[in-house]
């Protein structure tokens, strides 16, 4: 970008604070948001929902790491999770208050004497805000001969439990509004090695458990009679999501793909009742290095996707991060970042930025030095949008050190990422055209039959010479009348979300079943603009 269009954008963004600075457009603005999770939402960087475009670059934003990190830290000597906060977790907003599951390791870790899986427990947090966490005295389970902890109580106890992930279903039977997946261990022969495997429980509250089966383990491990997936290896710590009906699992491992691949790949199981799961599974993700095969005991070296995909689900797309591993031979070599991931099919997964990092590690003293764990929780909060992560160094591992904390990472409400004017390709090479316009056009959007709809922008630079014009099409491509050409909308105010207006109303009836929208940079700084999101609300 160069120096004038530098100053213009500064000169844009005074100005718009300071009609923000007047009171009540901003407290218009704060008023306008709504639950963005209930919309149909088409991101910037959805080549998907967004499969055409002229002369428009995606542009991925870097989150940036929260001061405060970590918010929630392990506890003192004598605690539950005084040795870990190991945040292969999940966060949910239940009314006003963030509801945080995570996995607790204390001061029996080490200790060579308890059996491997028995110091992993399941821990709870609770926030108000989704920065402040609270650990509350839940008085449900016996810790070092108290009850004063923020465990959460499993009728499958002991039972070691790696990662969580939870589910909050208001609408499922009483007993069963909070869904529970565990990666857990079992031994294929006495005395051999342990092998992930796949657990699940349900609850009322989100703090009393119960095994969906019945399992009851043996040395804090299932037996193969309690096992709901094949006895291969699977390490389910990535996510637990429901897309169309289904209920999917994330995790990773390599075995019996169609297609081999080296390493750590993202596979996920399906099941149309959170009991019974199919024993096929799909792989939804894989780096390009791992269509190398490295050969046999180099399983750890080279680059992979580590633990499967967490997710938010977005009604019509999935957005995710996972693991990025950066292998070695010696476990002192290895280190993990996160990506960025989406799906509009709930089983395979893109990066919308290739090999792009999006949360990196952090460096050597700091706390998530040497490696990052993706955790299942995403929060709009005012005008930012929390992703919380975890820290593992992989490095110690042999040596064990404790470990973890949450962290939060955050980018401006839903912008990870923009469709903005291709600046460097203007007036450059024998094909360029000076004043190429900037343009997208969706894929058919369905609607909700026979409701009324509301079109909102997320975007920003947009002002008196800087504007989006929003056109209406049928599935075929067809102008709809009143919604088009002389009659586009044309929108000129930045925001998270602004209303979109077609002929003084926002609230639009009678449309076709399906819709396209074509989308055109205009005025004076079209390079100034930075298109984020459109949402589709259908109402009632």
């Amino acid at each position: 970008m160069d120096k004038t269009h530098s100053f213009r954008r500064l000169c844009a963004m005074l100005a718009g604070w300071v009609l923000l600075s007047q009171g009540p457009l901003f407290a218009q603005a704060k008023d306008s948001y709504f639950d963005e999770t209930e919309a149909t939402t088409l991101f910037a960087f959805d080549q998907v929902s967004i499969p055409f475009t002229e002369n428009l670059r995606i542009q991925m934003r870097q989150p940036v790491k929260h001061p405060a990190n970590p918010v929630v830290r392990r506890g003192p000597s004598g605690a539950p999770d005084s040795w870990a906060v190991q945040f292969y977790g999940s966060i949910i907003r239940v009314g006003a208050k963030y509801r945080m599951w995570y996995v607790a390791a204390g001061d029996d870790r080490p200790d060579k004497s308890v059996p491997r899986s028995a110091p992993w427990r399941v821990a709870y947090a609770e926030s108000t805000d989704g920065l402040t966490w609270t650990k509350p005295n839940l008085g449900l389970v016996d810790y070092r001969g108290n009850k004063n902890n923020n465990l959460v109580a499993i009728d499958a106890s002991p039972l070691g439990i790696l990662n969580v992930k939870v589910l909050h279903e208001p609408e499922a039977p009483a007993a069963e509004r909070y869904k529970m997946s565990g990666h857990v261990w079992f031994s294929k022969k006495a005395g051999g090695a342990r092998f992930g495997t796949l657990a699940l429980f349900v609850s009322p509250d989100g703090l009393t458990w119960k095994s969906v089966n019945g399992a009851k383990p043996v040395e804090a491990e299932l037996t193969r009679e309690d096992m709901v997936l094949p006895w291969t290896h699977y390490e389910p710590a990535g996510g637990l999501y429901k897309w169309e009906g289904l209920y999917y699992t994330s995790g990773q491992n390599a075995f019996m793909a169609a297609k081999p691949y080296h390493g750590r790949v993202t596979r996920s199981f399906v099941s149309g009742d959170f009991r019974n799961w199919e024993p096929a599974s799909a792989v939804g993700h894989v780096r390009p290095a791992q269509n190398t095969l490295l050969g046999p005991g180099k399983s750890r070296d080279g680059e992979q996707s580590h633990e499967g995909i967490s997710v938010w689900n977005r009604g019509n797309v999935l957005l995710g991060v996972t693991g990025v591993w950066h292998g070695n031979l010696e476990w002192r070599g290895v280190t993990i970042d996160l990506g960025f991931a989406i799906s509009n099919d709930g089983v395979s997964f893109r990066n919308p930025a290739h090999e792009g990092i999006f949360i990196e590690r952090g460096k050597d003293k700091e706390w998530d030095q040497g490696g990052l764990l993706q955790a299942q929780g995403f929060e709009n909060i005012g005008d930012q949008t929390f992703v919380y992560y975890g820290a593992w160094d992989p490095r110690g591992w042999e040596g064990a050190p404790p470990r973890g904390g949450v962290g939060i990472v955050t980018v401006p409400r839903d912008r990870f990422g923009d469709l903005a004017i291709d600046v460097s390709a203007i007036g450059k090479g024998d094909y360029q055209v000076p004043d190429l316009a900037g343009s997208f056009l969706t894929a058919a959007v369905p609607l909700k039959k026979a409701a009324p709809q509301r079109f909102y922008l997320n975007a920003d630079g947009l002002g008196v010479n800087a504007a989006l014009k929003v056109e209406l099409l049928d599935k075929n491509l067809r102008p709809l009348a009143g919604f088009s050409g002389k009659d586009a909308a044309i929108v000129r105010q930045s925001g998270f979300p602004t209303p979109i207006v077609w002929g003084g109303k926002t609230e639009i009836r009678k449309l076709p079943e399906q819709i396209r929208l074509r989308v055109t940079y205009t005025g004076a700084d079209p390079a100034a603009i930075r298109f984020s999101a459109l949402y589709i609300l259908s109402g009632k």
